[in-house]
């Protein structure tokens, strides 16, 4: 006879998660939210890539470097580390079922609709596209042992990074092709109206082709980093001297490479060009080593416990972002793009990531899952989920 797991594969119950997961994963948004504020929805992405003229005040410097050394694709590394974990672990809990492989595959395709969606119609800084990609190439090698996985990882994040040491000729749009970009996204998506700031998006999409491609052998890797760690046991049953150890190792080192590759006291040229990128996913590695250690103490619960609720609604959250961004600094809404500087937009995003905070724990308490996340397990199991969560659930 099949197991029930063979019968009838479900999501993960809300009294079996782990909290230290979704801490974590609350705690990334933040970092993400405060980047994508300030870098992607503020001004043009490309502007970062450019010298800049226009003058800023002495504190949009000071925050603008503080995110970069600190922040700047560190929550992005990090959840490149928990989708891979995640995945990991929906492979393992669907270990029983005859249709784990189909499941997995249709989770993926309707995470890559998602993405499209979201790439074409609210903002072309999406992620998700990428991730869905990212997890179609990853998910063969769960069906390996963990060496091939461990392998498998340092290979990608090697091959990452000889790609930012010896970058592949003419993939990089030119100067000024961003120069051009950065003048009419001022002119468009600060005041034109949904149609306009929607062909201007979908016409900027070949430059951005090439900053996914330059990171895209990193994110798999990270994914098959974070399946390894769930895989030995370390986000599962932390052992929290160990975690505390590798996350001073990983910071201290992680932020030596930044700070000096930032100081010039790294040589430039090819081995000056990989402190940077090691660097981040070193503090990466730290900053998830330190908070799973610290979400996992009694007094850690208690100081970090309000992130869990946000984490398990990081899509619905992410997605509510780009729609409220988009609103905020875009045409057809308040038209405030460019016309904020750093800390003022970093203001905010913490003001909608602290919104979303009391939304996420409100919401948690009345339904089982995010509505976006929801929908996608829905269309994952091809069958609708019970959403509302019964007062016994609601009680624990």
């Amino acid at each position: 006879m099949a197991s029930d797991g063979a019968a009838s594969p479900r999501p993960i119950s809300p009294a079996e998660r782990i909290d230290s997961i979704d801490v974590l994963r609350g705690l990334a948004l933040l970092g993400v939210v405060a980047i994508n504020v300030v870098t992607e929805f503020r001004v043009s992405i490309f502007e970062q890539f450019l010298s800049h003229t226009r003058p800023a005040l002495p504190i949009d410097n000071a925050v603008e470097t503080i995110l970069t050394l600190a922040v700047e694709m560190k929550a992005l590394a990090l959840f490149s580390l928990l989708f891979g974990a995640g995945l990991a672990i929906q492979f393992e809990r669907l270990a029983n079922s005859e249709r784990r492989t189909s499941l997995l595959v249709r989770r993926l395709a309707v995470l890559l609709v998602f993405g499209l969606l979201h790439l074409c119609l609210i903002w072309n800084g999406d992620i998700l596209t990428e991730y869905a990609l990212a997890g179609l190439i990853v998910l063969p090698f769960l069906f390996g042992p963990r060496w091939l996985v461990a392998v498998a990882a340092l290979a990608s994040l090697g091959l990452y990074l000889a790609m930012q040491a010896f970058p592949p000729p003419g993939w990089w749009p030119s100067t000024a092709a961003m120069r051009q970009d950065v003048v009419e996204a001022h002119r468009i998506y600060a005041t034109g109206g949904f149609l306009d700031v929607l062909a201007f998006r979908l016409r900027e999409l070949p430059l951005f082709a090439p900053l996914h491609v330059f990171i895209f052998p990193r994110t798999i890797g990270l994914f098959l980093l974070g399946a390894f760690a769930w895989r030995t046991g370390i986000l599962r049953n932390p052992p929290r001297h160990l975690l505390f150890a590798i996350a001073a190792a990983c910071i201290g080192l992680g932020a030596a490479l930044i700070l000096c590759h930032a100081g010039g006291f790294i040589a430039r040229g090819r081995i000056g060009a990989l402190a940077e990128p090691l660097g981040t996913i070193l503090l990466a590695l730290g900053y998830g080593a330190g908070i799973i250690g610290i979400a996992n103490l009694d007094s850690g619960k208690k100081l970090l416990g309000w992130a869990a609720p946000l984490g398990r609604m990081a899509f619905t959250n992410y997605l509510m972002q780009s729609l409220i961004f988009g609103w905020i600094f875009y045409g057809y809404g308040l038209g405030l793009f460019g016309r904020l500087g750093v800390a003022s937009a970093l203001a905010v995003g913490v003001a909608v990531y602290t919104g979303q905070v009391f939304f996420s724990a409100w919401w948690l308490r009345r339904y089982r899952y995010g509505p976006v996340e929801w929908l996608w397990r829905t269309l994952m199991y091809g069958a609708a989920q019970p959403m509302l969560l019964l007062k016994v659930e609601a009680a624990r």
